[in-house]
């Protein structure tokens, strides 16, 4: 489960991390520590959810 876990990784990491960044940047945060912490939060949430998505998948 865990490499399904790493594969799902890769993907939703950079998923949410676009994501987030997309909101920061309709939200008016141009520079750059907003856009950091953006990518960053969405590279945290991901690994959570990743594991959850090849858990529900697993079983």
């Amino acid at each position: 489960m865990l490499r399904l876990a790493g594969l799902l990784y890769s993907l939703i990491s950079t998923t949410l991390a676009g994501t987030f960044i997309i909101a920061v940047l309709v939200m008016g945060y141009g520079t750059l520590m907003p856009i950091l912490w953006a990518a960053v939060a969405g590279f945290a949430v991901s690994l959570p959810a990743a594991w959850l998505v090849a858990k529900a998948l697993y079983s």
